[in-house]
């Protein structure tokens, strides 16, 4: 592991020492800042950061602890390490309360101070490769397929997520399975305060039910039968950062009251021990179960569905988002081989037909399913209709040979504008005439829908 160069800052007010440190920590290949004293520190430390500050205690005027409560204030990154030589128990016990990387005798000798900038380095190292694995997962999130899309549904959620995430409010996102609850979770995270914490998502109808409290809250070593060793909960994980709770209605009456208990208070209690104790967490819910009706028949508690429900985000099923079909698909079919995009005729006409038209009960998931389906079968630079699973195929007979009438050339579509007329004026006799009927199948507003109409119309008498 390569060790990064560190920047120090060095406080003293004893000539001799100063003079030692000006040759020698620069030849342990680090940038070296010295001080005389504490008043000389601060000025220091306002023009410029560190990352690590070795600080005398005693200093005439503002002594080292003046200087560490500075640095906790204004630099909390900077790790500081506390050298004297009038040192006590005591002094190191305040140092390792204060937050101190090490306590160094003086005279401490060079090798000590080389092993702690050593120590120093390798946590650095391991810090930046982490911001460097987060940034790159921040990026895949980003380009999320289920944030794919510009029907007026989803703007509405993006917007909706956009005002919500800086706060610190809880939230409730329901929708049916594979909408991509989760990946909400992830972006009012990714783009609130806490984007530098951990997410920890959790699925509470996967938990085993005689472990629930422990995996949430963590238990204390003897706890119970099997808790061989003390262990921190998943809400205690996601200190400083946003716990996401998946399949919310799936938590029993007692765990209910407990997650309600720490909605309220902020404080956890493990399992096993007596004094409760403070976490700084934000919580996203989920759920696909209408919570409401769960509270009209008792089995989800009242007062916990009010203090989950700060705000509300509901998401809507593909089938009412259609127009986003095309983009999301091409966005799983790059993702599946590997690049940055597909063109859009990577996805046949026909094929897009079948997509547009089928019910997807299991939303983006199921679509994610068919595709990495479809694109693991096509043996050429395109998927038709045979490539998707057969059952998309034979439950929309009508779309399965080629497509008639004046949306073809030669048997096939001409375009993508031909393709979404086609599966209006399909809906449209499916609903005998139906406007508002149809309007809704396709999930598009009526006015959407009459304009898509009078533009065939004008188009078509152009022709």
């Amino acid at each position: 592991m390569i060790q990064p160069k560190l920047r120090v800052l060095f406080v003293d007010d004893e000539q001799a020492i100063r003079d030692v440190m000006q040759i020698e920590i620069p030849r342990m290949g680090h940038d070296l800042t010295i001080c005389e004293d504490g008043d000389k520190a601060l000025q220091e430390l306002k023009k410029q950061s560190f990352d690590v500050a070795v600080i005398d205690l005693r200093m005439p005027g503002i002594d080292g602890w003046e200087v560490v409560e500075f640095l906790k204030a204004n630099s909390p990154e900077t790790e500081f390490i506390i050298s004297t030589g009038h040192g006590n128990m005591d002094e190191a016990i305040r140092a390792v309360r204060e937050g101190a990387f090490d306590f160094l005798q003086k005279p401490c000798k060079l090798f000590e101070i080389a092993n702690v900038f050593k120590k120093i380095s390798e946590r650095q190292a391991l810090s930046n490769r982490a911001e460097a694995l987060e940034t790159s997962l921040k990026a895949v999130r980003g380009s999320s397929s289920d944030f794919i899309g510009e029907s007026p549904s989803m703007k509405r959620v993006k917007t909706l997520v956009d005002k919500i995430a800086p706060t610190i409010s809880t939230v409730l996102i329901q929708g049916e399975t594979g909408t991509g609850k989760e990946l909400v979770a992830r972006r009012i995270h990714d783009f609130g305060d806490r984007a530098t914490g951990p997410f920890v998502p959790v699925n509470c109808g996967a938990l085993p039910e005689n472990l629930v409290e422990s995996e949430l809250f963590g238990h204390r070593k003897g706890a119970f039968t099997g808790a061989d060793v003390s262990r921190k909960g998943l809400i205690e994980v996601a200190n400083g950062g946003t716990l996401f709770l998946d399949e919310l209605g799936e938590l029993d009456k007692t765990m209910q009251v407990k997650l309600l208990r720490f909605l309220e208070s902020g404080e956890i209690r493990r399992v096993g021990e007596n004094e409760s104790f403070h976490v700084d967490v934000r919580v996203v819910c989920a759920t696909n179960c209408n919570l409401q009706e769960m509270v009209d028949h008792g089995s989800f508690r009242q007062d916990l569905y009010f203090r989950v429900n700060t705000f509300e985000i509901t998401l809507p099923p593909l089938r009412e988002r259609r127009e986003d079909i095309p983009a999301i698909a091409r966005f799983l079919i790059a993702r599946y081989l590997h690049r940055a995009s597909v063109e859009e005729e990577f996805l046949s006409p026909q094929a897009l037909a079948i997509l547009m038209n089928y019910e997807w009960k299991g939303n983006v998931r199921e679509l994610a399913n068919a595709l990495e389906h479809a694109v693991i079968l096509c043996e050429g630079e395109q998927i038709r209709p045979e490539d998707l699973p057969a059952l998309l195929s034979q439950s929309l007979p009508g779309l399965n040979g080629s497509l008639g009438g004046d949306f073809t050339n030669g048997g096939r579509p001409r375009s993508l504008r031909d393709i979404e007329m086609h599966v209006i004026l399909d809906t449209l006799s499916f609903n005998q005439g139906d406007k508002p009927k149809t309007a809704s199948d396709l999930g598009v507003s009526l006015k959407t829908l009459y304009n898509k109409l009078n533009q065939y119309q004008t188009h078509k008498a152009a022709g």
